[in-house]
C-alpha cells in the first residue's frame, strides 16, 4: 500500500515542465573540450609532423680501400723479419725473409701500404699460404680516413643518402670529447660475410666480430674534413681529441634514417 500512495501522489504533482534540462555538468564540458583538442592537434601531427629515427651498428675506421692479408709463397722457415708495425711500405718492399730448400725468399709487399699487423716471427716455420702480414692499403700519411659501418641487412635499404652519422670511437672518451661527425658515402648493396670482411680489413676475427649477429651490410661514411682540431675531422665538442686518429680503430656508429610521418606506421 505504501507503494501505490507514492503513484498516486506522483500523478497528482505537476509535471516541472518550467525547469532547464542540465545534460551535462560543466565539469563534463571542459573534460570533453580538451579530450577534442587533443584529438584535432594528434590528427593534424599524425599528417604534417616527422619522426627522426636511427640504426646502430658497429663499425670501424679505416682507409677507402681497406687492406689485405700477405700470404706467404713459399715454405720454410723465417729467419728475419724486415718491418715493423705500422711502418708504411711501397709495393714490393721486403717484409720477411724464408729459407727454403733452395735458399732464401724475400716475402714482398703486393701494394705499397701500412703494416697492421705482423704474423710471422723469427724461427717460425710457415707454409705456403701462411699470413705473413696485414697491410693496409694506403700510399700517403695525408690519405683521409673513413668509417665502415656494418649495418643489419634488414636495415641497409631505409638509410637514405647523405644521411648524417655519429660515431663513438673506442679510443676516444665520448664525455670529454663527444662524437665524431660524418656522413653515408655509399651503402653496398649485397651483405657480407666473414670471409669477405676478413679480406677487406685483413683481420678474420673482426670478420667473425661483425658477422656474429647475421650477414651484415657495409655502410661506407665519409668523416667531415675540420681544420680546427687536431684529429683533421668534425665532432660534437668544440676541439675534439688533442691528437689523431689511428685507422683500425673500433666505433660505435648511428645512423640517422629517413623522417616519417606518424600517419605512415598506421598505412599498410
Amino acid at each position: 500500500m505504501q507503494f501505490r500512495q507514492q503513484a498516486l501522489a506522483k500523478l497528482q504533482s505537476p509535471e516541472e515542465l518550467d525547469l532547464p534540462v542540465r545534460l551535462a555538468r560543466p565539469q563534463g564540458w571542459l573534460v570533453l573540450s580538451v579530450a577534442l583538442v587533443a584529438m584535432a592537434a594528434a590528427s593534424v601531427w599524425a599528417v604534417t609532423g616527422s619522426v627522426a629515427s636511427t640504426v646502430g651498428a658497429q663499425a670501424i675506421l679505416t682507409h677507402g680501400q681497406g687492406s689485405y692479408l700477405l700470404q706467404s709463397p713459399v715454405a720454410g722457415q723465417v729467419t728475419a723479419v724486415l718491418a715493423q708495425e705500422g711502418s708504411r711500405l711501397p709495393a714490393g718492399a721486403p717484409v720477411v725473409k724464408v729459407r727454403t730448400g733452395q735458399g732464401d725468399q724475400v716475402v714482398r709487399t703486393v701494394a705499397a701500404g701500412r703494416v697492421t699487423a705482423l704474423a710471422a716471427t723469427i724461427g717460425q716455420i710457415v707454409q705456403t699460404g701462411a699470413n705473413i702480414a696485414a697491410v693496409e692499403k694506403v700510399a700517403q700519411a695525408s690519405d683521409p680516413l673513413y668509417a665502415t659501418v656494418y649495418v643489419p641487412a634488414e636495415n641497409a635499404a631505409a638509410i637514405p643518402a647523405h644521411a648524417s652519422v655519429d660515431l663513438t670511437v673506442a679510443s676516444v672518451p665520448a664525455q670529454r670529447y663527444g662524437v665524431l661527425r660524418g656522413h653515408v658515402k655509399s651503402v653496398d648493396r649485397t651483405a657480407e660475410s666473414a670471409q669477405r670482411i676478413a679480406a677487406f680489413l685483413g683481420d678474420a676475427q673482426l670478420g667473425e666480430q661483425f658477422t656474429r649477429t647475421g650477414r651484415p651490410v657495409a655502410v661506407l661514411v665519409r668523416l667531415d674534413p675540420s681544420s680546427a682540431t687536431k684529429s683533421g675531422y668534425r665532432w660534437s665538442s668544440a676541439d675534439g681529441p688533442p691528437y689523431r686518429l689511428d685507422s683500425m680503430t673500433l666505433a660505435t656508429a648511428s645512423i640517422r634514417l629517413a623522417d616519417q610521418r606518424p600517419l605512415d606506421w598506421l598505412l599498410p
